[in-house]
């Protein structure tokens, strides 16, 4: 169980982290934000010289979802629906561009460094890793890894009301 110690010899636990499904959840959760920061980055970096304006956002992107799983691997539940709420705006504008990469294949368009067809396809498999994550963030939101329980280290209640 994990507790932590804090004053007058009162453990903090959090029963709900001790959770197998919270566990993986967890897990799954930093997976997908680290997977969906690597596409990111690639697509990033392949279509670098035809990206317009969204450079700076991509790039915040990247570094935001790192972050996250970061803090979301460290139990910090209040980042799920940030997390969440970052895929469901990232889910927007890769289901509204992805295609668009495969139009450029004609005459006359510049080409990036990576291929167009491999940047849209890129562009295109965010979209369900971030409806994954969605879903997934929601539903470890829902399993309250942040409930705390007090007890004392010998056995006695951690607070007892005083009558008057």
């Amino acid at each position: 169980m994990l507790a932590t110690v804090a004053e007058d010899d009162v453990i903090i636990e959090h029963p709900n982290r001790d959770k197998r499904g919270a566990n993986a959840t967890r897990v799954f959760v930093v997976v997908l934000l680290l997977a969906s920061a690597a596409v990111l980055a690639i697509a990033t970096v392949g279509g670098w010289s035809k990206i317009q304006g969204a450079k700076p956002v991509q790039v915040a992107y990247i570094l935001v979802y790192v972050l996250l799983a970061f803090y979301i691997a460290r139990w910090r539940s209040g980042l799920l629906p940030v997390a969440a709420s970052f895929a469901i705006i990232l889910l927007i504008f890769c289901a509204i561009s992805g295609p668009e990469w495969f139009s450029r294949d004609k005459a006359g368009f510049a080409d990036p460094l990576l291929d167009e067809s491999i940047v849209g396809a890129l562009t295109i498999l965010l979209v369900p890793l971030q409806l994954l994550l969605i879903i997934v963030a929601a539903r470890g939101f829902s399993q309250k890894w942040s409930v705390e329980v007090e007890r004392r280290l010998d056995g006695r209640p951690a607070y007892v009301a005083q009558s008057r």
